[in-house]
């Protein structure tokens, strides 16, 4: 009897899922539950005549209602048909870490959805590929802590970079030095998550990934870049600011998808002259200054040098010249010497 059930419906051969459990896998990969108390309980493998939905507590959302036992040789005998022998690759991550995972290969015996068998073997090529690029969709880039790259503090500092350059001069590539025409990759690329995982094979090193050896998110993100245009990458998108001092200050850029301006924080006494705001992007975006006091506490900002001189400042330097002693505060900023250190030291 079970078996002739088992050949009709083999979609309906069912496996145990665990010792003493009433709960069964069916090889069609539906999960079903024998009704408690049943005499099928134990069972290892049934031939399911009826399953049906159920919304009763404590159950998988699935009851067996009309099975019989069926020996382990009929199973396979009905089901020979869905017998898959395959090679799957999975990515495992670096125990919870971002990057630090690899992909890993199994050659899985299955009847339908049922495992019968999983051997680890060693897993390469398109396979290894395509489960690196899945795994990237389902866990992220890794830019924020968790996900499959590993980003250093210059590959984010890179991505942050770009991501300016993309949100203020689009797709095009005009810049100082460059011309118009806009490379096959259709110019400065966007590099937000759900592009850059779009075109991980562009970019990322799918075998390095797959077998665990070291990748570089930013060497990754220049092959992206149009050329001869990308030489002018930093002229449109610097790291650093100079300032009158002549310290060279690094630019805090915004997040992908943040809509801010890059903040340059700078000690005020080292703006003295300065009356012309920073611009990058070719000119079309002002950066926001943060001036700060000599402890390094933001006085004011803004991108307005020339009117914070005019306006603002004569309040800041009634309210911090006490407070402040051995640091210069002049009535005229703009004719004044820009100094690092103190007035004493003369620096």
């Amino acid at each position: 009897m079970a078996l002739v059930v088992a050949l009709a419906r083999p979609q309906n051969v069912a496996r145990q899922r665990g010792a003493g459990s009433r709960n069964y896998l069916l090889a069609s990969g539906t999960a079903a539950d024998l009704p408690v108390g049943s005499p099928l309980t134990g069972a290892q493998w049934l031939a399911v005549a009826d399953v049906s939905r159920t919304t009763r507590r404590g159950q998988s959302g699935a009851v067996i209602r009309s099975a019989a036992p069926l020996a382990p040789e009929h199973a396979m005998q009905a089901a020979q048909g869905l017998e898959v022998t395959e090679e799957i690759a999975t990515w495992q991550d670096g125990a919870g870490r971002s990057g630090g995972g690899k992909v890993q290969g199994r050659l899985v015996h299955r009847l339908g959805a049922i495992e019968l068998s999983s051997t680890p073997i060693t897993v390469g090529g398109q396979a290894a590929r395509d489960a690196v690029v899945a795994a990237l969709h389902e866990h992220g880039l890794g830019v924020d802590g968790h996900g499959v790259l590993t980003w250093s503090a210059s590959a984010d500092m890179l991505r942050r970079r770009l991501g300016v350059l993309h949100r203020v001069m689009g797709a095009g590539v005009m810049g100082a030095g460059a011309d118009n025409a806009g490379s096959a990759g259709g110019g400065w690329p966007d590099v937000g998550e759900v592009a850059l995982i779009d075109r991980a094979r562009e970019w990322i090193d799918l075998d390095a990934v797959a077998a665990g050896r070291p990748f570089s998110p930013a060497a990754g993100l220049r092959a992206l870049l149009p050329w001869p245009q990308a030489s002018h990458l930093d002229d449109l998108v610097p790291e650093t600011i100079e300032v009158p001092t002549g310290s060279h200050i690094r630019l805090a850029y915004p997040e992908v998808g943040d809509d801010s301006p890059p903040v340059l924080a700078v000690k005020l006494q080292e703006c003295f002259g300065w009356t012309t705001t920073p611009v990058i992007c070719d000119g079309r975006l002002p950066v926001l200054l943060h001036l700060l006091s000599p402890a390094r506490r933001p006085l004011a900002v803004t991108d307005d040098l020339a009117s914070f001189w005019a306006n603002v400042y004569p309040q800041v330097r009634a309210e911090n010249r006490g407070r402040y002693i051995k640091h210069p505060w002049p009535e005229d900023p703009l004719t004044a010497t820009p100094m690092r250190g103190t007035t004493r030291s003369g620096r």
